[in-house]
């Protein structure tokens, strides 16, 4: 089995423009992503529609491809990313055997313990896509349970399949709740295929795409971690991963 790391990365955000450049004790926000992925995959590239972005990855090294502009979501530029370093003939003799992950691009302290859970999860054939998700612990308010921004995830312990995804508080057969960590892996056939599929009713409800895969029978794998990381979503985000990294770094 093959593994290829993509990591999107746009410049434009609401909250916070800008974010992958952002800077975190002297390497930018992307730089980090790219190097934790880099000690968990031999193949990392990060797909980028700035060429701001796309120079401060040349500049440290980093693979990069340029990709366009309009793309709706990180995995349809996983696609374009993946068709830009790969023949259409390697893919033929491939696609089977590769899995794509779409690694985000504003978690400059992912683990590659958490890449490696997410690797195993294709030990079994029948895995289409997986996912990670982190359990709610004692520590975690009533509030950031409700958190709307956060996505949870109900699965079949039994399996490791996921069942379903939503921004409401839902729970596991046993009353247990689990965030989603947004970082996927598909198999590159799989990926070509759902990144054609309309939007379904409960992704439009929701605003989560997996939905979309979840309603169109693909089968979303579990991987559990308990590493907490800190996505970069906001500047107090970013200030908090500095202070987070003067004291653990």
């Amino acid at each position: 089995m093959k593994f290829i790391g993509i990591i999107p990365a746009r410049y434009g955000s609401t909250r916070f423009p800008g974010k992958p450049l952002a800077e975190i004790c002297g390497k930018t926000v992307i730089r980090r992503v790219y190097e934790q992925s880099k000690l968990a995959l031999d193949t990392v590239v990060v797909a980028t529609d700035d060429e701001r972005i796309y120079n401060d990855v040349e500049s440290f090294g980093g693979k990069v491809v340029m990709t366009r502009a309009d793309h709706k979501c990180g995995t349809d530029r996983c696609l374009e990313a993946y068709e830009a370093i790969t023949t259409p003939f390697w893919r033929e003799q491939n696609d089977k055997d590769t899995v794509i992950i779409n690694i985000q691009g504003d978690e400059p302290f992912i683990q590659p313990e958490q890449i490696e859970t997410l690797m195993a999860c294709f030990n079994d054939e029948n895995t289409d896509i997986a996912t990670l998700v982190r359990p709610f612990t004692d520590k975690d308010s009533q509030e950031a349970l409700e958190n709307v921004n956060t996505p949870k995830v109900q699965w079949d312990k039994a399996t490791h399949v996921a069942q379903m995804f939503s921004r409401k508080v839902i729970a596991c057969a046993d009353g247990t709740h689990y965030r989603h960590i947004g970082i996927y892996a598909y198999r590159a056939d799989v990926l070509e295929k759902i990144t054609k599929l309309p939007q379904s009713p409960l992704e439009i409800e929701e605003r989560l795409e997996q939905l979309r895969w979840l309603e169109n029978g693909y089968r979303i794998r579990v991987g559990v971690t308990d590493t907490k990381t800190i996505g970069i979503d906001t500047p107090e985000d970013l200030q908090q991963a500095i202070e987070w990294y003067k004291l653990n770094g």
